[in-house]
């Protein structure tokens, strides 16, 4: 457990590869990710299209790139591994098509239970969410005690994510690992800026 949680960046569900390179490259050269997960939503072809520009952008500033769900995907576009997004269940498949060295992350919602069976089945890192008031997830938001108690006693990273606000970054600032943005400023004018609203 870190002192200060690291940035995880989330692109826009559904986004089109030619659109986002300027936008992506902006936002990471003034805000560095530890990670960087591309979110499903497009048709597949484009998801092949958008996953080599990210690689491209994302190794070239090194920093890992993950996809959800798509193991193939991942495979085939030389990704570093996926976000599973329907909690523990996918965990110790994705991990024996996609070998040791790939990173499994795996969405848990607000469930201590689903995130203890998804690193007991060899989850990189759990996330829970939302921590605000979204329509993401099953179930309500992901209480900031559940935070707290996961980075006391489970030594496996904890990302927060969904409906990120100034607010909640600072009050889980000693409570997770990673802090995962992506909806809360793409659709702004400028996302960098939007980024630095709720980062610094």
């Amino acid at each position: 457990m870190t002192d200060a949680p690291q940035l995880y960046l989330m692109t826009p569900a559904g986004a089109q590869a030619s659109a986002l390179g300027p936008l992506l490259s902006e936002v990471m050269d003034r805000f560095p990710p530890a990670c960087l997960r591309i979110r499903g939503g497009a048709e597949e072809d484009e998801l092949a299209r958008l996953a080599d520009m990210v690689r491209e952008i994302a190794h070239a500033r090194d920093v890992a790139v993950v996809i959800d769900d798509h193991i193939k995907l991942a495979q085939r576009h030389g990704l570093d591994g996926v976000h599973l997004t329907d909690g523990p269940r996918g965990v110790r498949y994705a991990r024996q098509e996609l070998g040791d060295d790939a990173i499994v992350g795996a969405f848990c919602g607000n469930s201590r239970h689903d995130g203890m069976t998804a690193g007991e089945a060899g989850a990189d890192y759990v996330s829970f969410g939302p921590v605000g008031e979204s329509v993401l997830g099953r179930g309500g938001p992901a209480p900031l005690d559940l935070f707290q108690w996961w980075s006391e006693t489970i030594e496996v990273p904890v990302v927060a994510e969904g409906a990120i606000t100034r607010e909640l970054v600072q009050q889980l600032s000693t409570a997770c690992d990673f802090i995962a943005i992506g909806p809360e400023i793409w659709a702004e004018d400028s996302p960098t800026e939007a980024l630095a609203a709720l980062w610094m």
